[in-house]
């Protein structure tokens, strides 16, 4: 099954090989339209996936601030993510 994440009117991603965790698909990295992120300051921990490093994307010329994350390094756990990347904040994943 092929999913997509839109936000204002543009495609950010469409793959056919997501991993799902926790309710969230994760793209793989070369399935993101990487003219649309832009790095963030922004990190978080998660106890079993490791630290996760964010993008704010920017789409239809508006910005959607830490919108997209990904796990750089992620633990052992979580391994299989490394690199791809998954959305929130209003970023329609379908």
């Amino acid at each position: 099954m092929t999913v997509k994440a839109t936000w204002n009117g543009q495609l950010l991603a469409e793959s056919d090989q997501t991993i799902i965790i926790e309710g969230n698909h994760y793209f793989p990295p070369e399935s993101v339209s990487a003219d649309v992120l832009v790095n963030s300051e922004t990190h978080s921990i998660c106890p079993w996936k490791g630290t996760a490093s964010y993008y704010s994307v920017n789409a239809g010329g508006e910005t959607n601030v830490d919108a997209a994350w990904f796990y750089p390094e992620p633990k052992d756990a979580a391994k299989e993510i490394a690199g791809y990347v998954a959305f929130w904040k209003g970023v329609t994943v379908a």
